[in-house]
């Protein structure tokens, strides 16, 4: 059978995984009468609950006799290691863009990636049926990204439809008749080239993804490169320097279709497969018959950007409201997070029980982080840091910059600009984007933007959209202003009650509620003022016999302000922490004792 290999790539929302369910849908994958999910391929519980692609995924369809595999790959520029390694694995590329909000940074970046591999992209305008779309204008928006990204005279030719992912058709012109995918199926068996690899030679492939299954284990997914893969034959795994690090049998061999894994006996040169047995192979090993003498290449990977320290959790609440909370656990499931996802990097800190994990960015981790916290982990986690770098040449210091692109309604493009200049943010370009909203481009460092997300949404009354893309390394833009507010501190253990909080809500804002748990060191609330409070959030009202009636009616509470994971962590200050646990978020000072709070900041003083 004929076999094309195929990514779609596109910005976050734009509808990647819609279409695909339309595809399977349309080329017979589903029975008449079957049941599925919405988005089918994003199985995971956080990309249902937040509606992005957060894993890349294969299927595959049939369309007139040729297999099709497709990877389903996330828009998000934090999880860009993923879309990097499935690129080597397909021949052709859909770009898909919004019809109305046309090529944002993200597409920018898949692009750019898909373009230097030497892929000839099919580009689908999505969404055509939105009010405010505007087709046209998007076409030439996205010949001009391929002209400024450097693409060939033949990739500066790419076929174009329009399409509505939601309603299931496209085509090659707006009026056309909107029935079905036919015009993309037929596209892409015209324009994909099939895989031209050699068959005949000893089998290699590129572990590309690396996942786990309760019944299987360890399942490596990857594009066979060379040869032919059966069921039985012997197997070797080689890492980049030409190491054998494993060697061993292929026991089950898995191709997929449609959203299952199916067990083969066989696959050639081209096709995409699942290899299930292997204890030590990764991304990005290749698996080989012995004969194969020499790994394949692999894609480098862009560096992380950003690190926390997870720290096993030592409140005096820990290990109450968790299963796994020993440091061994953290350490095996950390380590086992980076051996599959090449964008991780983890090390031991010099901190005792304490691990530097560096990624992508605060989504990245946050999501890492949230996962941890649903499978029954404690944790403690600090302040986000960027990843500095000296200049070889000059020994100057380099920081990690970002493109940000911000849609804003006109009124608030002011607030915006003040916000992002004082974050160090240097406005590159303002021009109306059309429906009174103005488009403005920045160039800021990556911690410049570390916390600012909800106060943007404040600012821009929730209508704002930002859109930011890592830039690179750049010189050191010196210090900038963070949290102005100080915390409110709780003095002592036990539940907080009504009476305390009351009395403690004029001093700022609080994040419990009476009968939440406290302990000493634990933020209760941010004070209005710049400096640290320690407060008593458990204090009783003094009992006497006199009553008068409705005298503890007044005592009205201001609901407190509950963080989500991602705005906890971007809020804390160097000397604070985040407490995860699977049934609260928490925050608290790094040092719970008021007195070793202030010998450290005294050894900081000294030390500055």
């Amino acid at each position: 059978m004929d076999i094309r290999n195929i990514a779609i790539i596109a910005h976050v929302d734009h509808g990647k995984t819609t279409l695909v369910d339309q595809l399977l849908r349309q080329s017979g994958a589903f029975r008449e009468n079957q049941q599925v999910a919405e988005r089918a391929l994003d199985r995971n519980d956080l990309e249902r609950e937040r509606g992005i692609t957060i894993l890349a995924k294969c299927t595959s369809v049939v369309w007139q006799g040729t297999r099709i595999n497709i990877v389903d790959t996330p828009g998000h520029a934090d999880f860009g290691g993923e879309v990097e390694r499935i690129l080597n694995m397909v021949d052709g590329a859909i770009v898909l863009v919004d019809a109305a909000e046309g090529p944002l940074p993200q597409t920018k970046f898949v692009v750019g990636k898909a373009l230097a591999r030497g892929l000839k992209p099919i580009v689908v305008v999505n969404k055509v049926d939105r009010q405010d779309a505007r087709p046209d204008e998007v076409h030439n928006e996205v010949f001009d990204l391929f002209a400024a990204l450097g693409a060939t005279d033949e990739q500066l030719d790419f076929p174009m439809l329009y399409a509505s992912g939601r309603q299931g058709w496209a085509d090659a012109t707006l009026d056309g008749p909107k029935r079905d995918l036919s015009a993309l199926f037929d596209l892409v068996l015209r324009h994909v080239p099939a895989p031209a690899l050699d068959k005949d030679a000893p089998f290699a492939m590129v572990a590309t993804i690396l996942d786990y299954d309760n019944f299987l284990g360890r399942v490596l997914t990857g594009r066979v490169e060379q040869g032919r893969a059966r069921v039985n034959m012997p197997l070797k795994v080689l890492r980049g320097d030409g190491s054998v690090i494993e060697t061993g049998r292929l026991t089950k061999l898995l191709s997929f279709r449609g959203l299952e894994r199916v067990p083969v006996e066989e696959a050639e040169a081209g096709d995409i497969i699942a290899i299930a047995g292997l204890a030590e192979g990764t991304v990005p090993d290749t698996i080989a018959s012995p004969e194969q003498a020499l790994p394949l290449p692999a894609i480098p990977v862009d560096p992380p950007t950003l690190s926390m320290t997870f720290r096993i959790n030592d409140g005096p609440l820990g290990g109450r409201e968790g299963k796994k909370v020993t440091s061994r656990q953290i350490r095996d499931r950390l380590y086992r997070e980076a051996e599959g996802n090449v964008a991780i990097k983890v090390k031991d800190s010099e901190e005792a029980e304490a691990f530097e994990v560096a990624g992508r960015g605060e989504l990245q981790l946050g999501v890492l982080i949230e996962t941890m916290r649903r499978e029954g982990f404690e944790l403690t986690i600090g302040r986000p840091r960027v990843i500095l770098r000296r200049d070889e040449a000059t020994g100057e210091r380099l920081e990690p910059f970002e493109e940000v692109l911000i849609d804003v309604d006109e009124q608030y493009a002011g607030v915006v600009v003040e916000k992002m200049s004082l974050r160090k943010g240097e406005l590159r370009d303002m021009r109306p984007s059309g429906a009174g909203k103005t488009r403005l481009t920045f160039l800021i460092p990556s911690r410049g933007l570390i916390g600012y997300h909800g106060e943007f949404l404040t600012d821009t009354r929730g209508t704002g959209i930002m859109n930011r893309l890592f830039a690179g390394y750049m010189p050191w833009k010196g210090t900038i202003e963070g949290r102005r507010n100080g915390a409110l501190i709780s003095n002592a253990d036990g539940e907080a009650v009504h009476y305390a909080l009351f009395y403690l809500q004029e001093r700022g804002v609080l994040f419990v509620n009476p009968g939440d748990k406290v302990y000493v060191g634990m933020m209760i609330g941010e004070n209005s003022r710049a400096e640290d409070l320690e407060v008593n959030p458990i204090k009783e009202k003094k009992l006497t016999n006199i009553r008068a009636a409705g005298k503890d009616d007044a005592m009205l509470l201001t609901p407190p302000r509950r963080m989500s994971l991602e705005q906890a962590i971007a809020y804390v200050d160097d000397d604070e922490l985040v407490e995860v646990t699977p049934s609260a978020i928490r925050l608290r000072k790094r040092f719970l004792d008021p007195h070793e709070r202030k010998r450290a900041e005294r050894r900081a003083e000294e030390a500055a």
